[in-house]
């Protein structure tokens, strides 16, 4: 009977198993890989056989389930194979595994039989491979649910992600576009200075926003990184002019500092502005009332290096944590908490870097750094 070779060898076939498994298994789960597979199913397939022995082999089915397909039945191996399969992808195995998992079970039940000269019985060997097909079908099926479950929860926060990044800067331009026209409206500027310019671009920067979201949606990936060569003194002076009406309304001194005509940076002027610019907003945001907040833009070696330093008192326990989105560090939790996540993003697209230095009791100094370039000497005269 096949039942009793199976219960005096059990476990010789199930360290045969082990052998085959640890082969491909990643470090350290042997054993969970195991836990609801070759052991449990070794178990079922014996009490299978043993019922098929009774006067009423039919009851086996409860164990085994049905044979041909179709429609699936529960049954003890359905329940236990459904198991392994959900516990193999949480363990990251493939599907293929999954399959290997039962054929290393029943490569090894014919070549100990072999090596024994223990004869199978044809309707037995039927029975071995109805179990087999149920248990595999049952984990295939539950480990491809699980992984659609996994990747449509991975999908979720990528479309959570980019609507609110769209959000924020939506809104960081909005409110830049309503300080300028509060001031223009006071009567004390007209639409053709330079805060009528920090509105044009703000004008500008939605329609930029909303043209990239549109391309966004028709694209797989990312709106493409649209490089040109641009002098990082104009950029700075952009910057310090929507900046300065931030301050203004903060109340907080902004300080910026000269930059050499010649350097340039190669880079998408528009992803840059929108790292800089969360930057500064996040600066005047945790810097104390009346205190100064400084834009440097300077070159070391072959590095352009634009710093934000603010007067936040010092960096908190955890800020590691900060770069990641939708993390709010500090008592102001107005906002998404994507700034940093999306000056990160921003920087990176550009081939640059971002990170944060802490001066303790002072504030912390958040430094772009991108590959420096040099602007033509004819260019450079002509925007000083």
């Amino acid at each position: 009977m096949m039942h009793e070779f199976l219960t005096a060898n059990r476990a010789e076939l199930i360290a045969r198993c082990r052998t085959k498994v640890a082969q491909r298994a990643p470090p350290g789960v042997l054993e969970k890989e195991l836990e609801h597979g070759v052991t449990i199913f070794l178990e079922q397939l014996i009490k299978t056989l043993q019922v098929e022995q009774t006067s009423d082999p039919i009851r086996s089915r409860k164990v085994s389930g049905p044979s041909g397909g179709g429609k699936p039945a529960l049954s003890e191996i359905s329940e236990s194979a459904a198991l392994h399969g959900k516990e193999l992808l949480q363990h990251g195995f493939t599907v293929e595994e999954v399959v290997h998992d039962y054929g290393d079970l029943c490569q090894s039940i014919t070549d100990l039989a072999f090596e024994r000269g223990v004869l199978i019985d044809i309707d037995e060997f039927r029975t071995l491979n109805r179990c087999l097909d149920n248990a595999i079908a049952n984990a295939v099926t539950e480990f491809g649910y699980q992984r659609d479950s996994v990747v449509a929860g991975l999908q979720a926060d990528a479309l959570n992600e980019r609507l609110g990044f769209f959000a924020h800067e939506l809104r960081n331009l909005l409110c830049t576009a309503t300080l300028a026209l509060s001031i223009i409206k006071e009567g004390n500027v007209g639409l053709s200075g330079a805060t009528g310019g920090v509105l044009d671009r703000a004008l500008v920067g939605l329609a930029n926003l909303i043209d990239r979201s549109l391309a966004d949606v028709r694209m797989a990936a990312g709106a493409p990184v649209q490089n040109q060569l641009f002098s990082l003194a104009d950029f700075i002076a952009e910057i310090k002019l929507s900046a300065s009406l931030e301050a203004k309304v903060k109340n907080c001194i902004l300080t910026v500092s000269h930059v050499d005509p010649l350097l340039a940076v190669d880079a998408d002027r528009d992803l840059l502005l929108s790292a800089a610019g969360n930057l500064l907003q996040n600066a005047f945001k945790f810097s104390h009332p009346l205190s100064e907040v400084s834009l440097n833009a300077y070159a070391v070696g072959d590095r352009i290096l634009i710093d934000v330093e603010d007067r936040c008192g010092g960096l908190p326990p955890g800020a590691e944590t900060m770069f990641l989105p939708f993390t709010q560090m500090g008592a102001d939790t107005s906002g998404l908490g994507l700034g940093l996540s999306i000056s990160r993003r921003s920087v990176e697209a550009n081939d640059g870097t971002l990170s944060v230095r802490n001066v303790p009791g002072s504030g912390c100094v958040f430094t772009i750094d991108l590959p420096r370039h040099s602007l033509p000497v004819v260019a450079a005269v002509s925007t000083v």
